[in-house]
């Protein structure tokens, strides 16, 4: 059983997906304070920093955005040069640019910007000046995915790209057209409106987390929807007519039964506040300690009150095996980004280490950010990053305390 379920409690609205009754994905977002993601601006370079080959560029936000050198270069590696030009032979101070946000201001640095654009739809992200298809790796099938890249390649114009997403997967040619002519249209009307707009103005808006839930999170084997608000279900009864008409009699207005709220009757209360621990329990009677820095994540595995009963290396294997499963459910649930290392307990064999990581892998398929394991260091620690693009959620559910600067629950008392 897959539910989604959507509690909106004045401008805030929060989005738990359950699987079997366990919570695999959160998001959180003020209805007035829409993430920046995916934003496009037209703004003015304000300097060069040749030391660092990147520019800042003011868009119009309370700080300069980066723009790296990566992200001037051709969006198609193939066709970029060998030798990287330097940043001052791109760009100069005065110019203006059109850029889309592809980074949160974070701490105290602005947001991170390219001019790769990529505006998503329900079944596809269309690219503008890409050049290319791409295929979801999450579609295994090698007869689906050619079938994909073959309508790709006949959907897109010259110097256009396509990246076929998961949710493409078994639908027709004209619901793929029809998303990219929609989007299409999309990023000829933020071109027109660059001609004339002023320097710095947004010339286009990503859409709120309603939509892109309804985008990006539904699938066909999403069983459920709930939402717990009259005027919010219309809304996405009418995204759900939109975009994928085959869920629509799957969403459903939660009603409190003897007063208890939506997300307490799923127990996704429960669940949040014990995902947002410091200290997590495993099943087996073991734990995770979880450290968020501003630098990196780390997630130490211990075996606890777990003693097994097969000896020591069996009882650390199981545990670190179970540990896999949950921090790659957790790295979900709190949205981290970033560097993340992983201290598992010390396995004596190296049957046992390649499992470990395999598991991790294959648990982390399920995740729609991007994560990229890098296997297990000289320390024995195992190295993985996770895309980082929004505020991470556990900073929206606490705050630091201005004593001790510790992160605090914001429910909780102060120190």
């Amino acid at each position: 059983m897959k539910q989604m379920l959507m509690h909106v409690q004045g401008e805030m609205l929060q989005t738990a997906v359950l699987s079997n009754g366990r919570l695999v994905e959160f998001f959180m977002e003020k209805t007035k304070a829409s993430s920046l993601v995916g934003n496009v601006y037209k703004g003015r370079v304000i300097n060069v920093l040749p030391g660092m080959q990147a520019a800042f560029v003011d868009v119009g936000l309370a700080k300069n955005a980066f723009l790296y050198i990566d992200e001037l270069l051709d969006p198609h590696l193939e066709k970029q040069p060998l030798q990287k030009p330097l940043i001052q032979e791109l760009v100069k101070p005065g110019q203006e640019l059109i850029v889309q946000v592809m980074k949160e201001p974070l701490g105290g640095k602005g947001a991170r910007v390219t001019t790769h654009f990529s505006l998503p739809g329900r079944y596809l992200v269309y690219m503008p000046i890409s050049d290319y298809v791409g295929v979801s790796k999450k579609i295994s099938t090698e007869g689906e995915r050619t079938r994909l890249r073959s309508i790709g390649e006949r959907l897109r114009m010259h110097e256009e790209g396509i990246i076929l997403r998961t949710a493409a997967s078994g639908e027709s040619e004209e619901s793929l057209h029809g998303d990219v002519a929609q989007l299409r249209e999309t990023w000829q009307s933020i071109a027109v409106r660059s001609i004339e707009a002023a320097v710095p103005s947004e010339l286009h808006r990503e859409a709120g987390l309603m939509r892109r839930a309804v985008r990006d999170t539904l699938t066909l084997d999403m069983d459920e929807i709930w939402i717990d608000d009259a005027e919010r279900f219309e809304e996405v009864s009418a995204l759900l007519e939109e975009m994928t008409p085959r869920l629509r009699e799957r969403l459903k207005q939660y009603v409190h039964r003897d007063g208890v709220p939506l997300f307490d009757f799923y127990r996704v209360t429960e669940q949040v506040t014990k995902a947002f621990d410091r200290k997590i329990s495993l099943s087996c009677g073991g734990h995770l300690i979880w450290e968020e820095t501003e630098a990196l994540t780390v997630i130490d595995v211990n075996t606890g009150k777990f003693t097994g009963s097969s000896g020591l290396e069996d009882t650390v294997f199981r545990t670190n095996m179970e540990a896999a499963d949950e921090i790659a459910r957790l790295l979900r649930v709190r949205d981290v980004g970033g560097i993340i290392i992983i201290d598992f307990i010390d396995m004596e064999q190296n049957e046992h280490r390649e499992q470990v990581m395999q598991r991790l892998i294959e648990k982390s398929r399920n995740d729609q950010t991007k994560c990229t394991i890098l296997g297990w260091t000289k320390l024995g620690l195992i190295e993985m990053t996770r895309k980082k693009a929004r505020e991470n959620i556990a900073h929206q559910l606490t705050e630091r305390c201005v004593a001790c600067g510790a992160q605090t629950k914001q429910a909780e008392n102060r120190h």
